[in-house]
C-alpha cells in the first residue's frame, strides 16, 4: 500500500477541499471487457436521457459542476469533464476506449461529474503527497509537453516531481498502461464538492473495475479533507 499524505500548504490553500484515494492491486488491464463496454453504453444512454435539451447553464446548475467551474474559472480554464459530458449529450459522441482501467474512471466521471486521475502505482516513487503548486513548478504532460504550473493549483507530487495537477492533468511517468496491475485513482474535489460525492465516485470506479477484475485487492480507499 502506498503511503500518501497531504501538506499543510494544501490544506491552507484549499479549505473545504477533499482528495479521494482508491488503490487496487492484482488487476487485469490487458484484455477488452464486454461487460464494461455494455455499462458504458448504459451510462451514455442515461446521461442523454437525464440531460437531454440541456445547455451549458443547465449543466452548471448542478452543484458539483458549479464547484469545478468556480475552481477552473480562477485559472481561466473550462472544466474538461463538463466538455466531455456536453460531447456525449449534445453531440452524440461516445465514451473513449483506452483500456479497462482508464475507461472505468471515465465512466465514473460522467456519472458523478467528479474529477479523478488514474496512475500506475508501480511507477510512483514514494513518498506521495497532495500539495499545492508553487512558482517554477513544472509537469511533463502525457503528450510530452513541458508545462509551467499555475501557482495555487491542487497537485500530487512524488519523489520524481509533480505527477498530476487539476488544471493540466497527469504526467508522462505514471500513466496507466495495458501492463498495469497496481492502480491508484485520485479524486480532486474543490470546496463545494461533498465528501459523499467523492466516495460515490470511488465506489463507482471500483464497481467498474470489478466487472473485469473481480479478484482485485483493495489496498486502500479513503478521503483526505482539508
Amino acid at each position: 500500500m502506498l503511503s500518501i499524505s497531504a501538506t499543510d500548504q494544501w490544506r491552507a490553500a484549499h479549505p473545504g477541499a477533499a482528495i479521494g484515494l482508491l488503490e487496487l492491486s492484482g488487476v487485469e488491464n490487458a484484455r477488452p471487457s464486454p461487460a464494461l463496454d455494455e455499462r458504458k453504453r448504459d451510462a451514455e444512454a442515461r446521461l442523454r436521457s437525464d440531460c437531454g435539451g440541456f445547455g451549458r447553464k443547465d449543466f452548471l446548475a448542478h452543484p458539483v459542476m458549479a464547484a469545478y467551474d468556480r475552481y477552473y474559472t480562477r485559472f481561466k480554464k473550462t472544466y474538461h469533464v463538463l466538455l466531455q459530458v456536453e460531447s456525449i449529450v449534445l453531440k452524440g459522441k461516445s465514451l473513449p476506449s483506452v483500456s479497462p482501467l482508464v475507461d472505468a474512471n471515465f465512466m465514473a466521471e460522467v456519472d458523478t461529474f467528479v474529477l479523478t486521475a488514474g496512475h500506475d502505482a508501480a511507477r510512483l516513487e514514494g513518498p506521495v503527497v497532495m500539495d499545492v503548486s508553487r512558482d517554477q513548478d513544472q509537469i511533463t504532460q502525457m503528450n510530452g509537453t513541458l508545462r509551467e504550473l499555475y501557482p495555487g493549483d491542487m497537485i500530487m507530487r512524488d519523489a520524481g516531481g509533480v505527477c498530476c495537477t487539476v488544471i493540466y492533468g497527469q504526467d508522462n511517468r505514471s500513466p496507466i498502461t495495458p501492463a498495469t496491475t497496481h492502480v491508484l485513482y485520485v479524486t480532486y474535489a474543490p470546496a463545494g464538492v461533498s465528501s459523499r460525492a467523492v466516495r460515490e465516485d470511488l465506489e463507482k470506479i471500483e464497481a467498474n473495475v470489478r466487472l473485469f477484475s473481480p479478484a482485485a485487492v483493495t489496498e486502500q480507499v479513503r478521503v483526505i479533507e482539508a
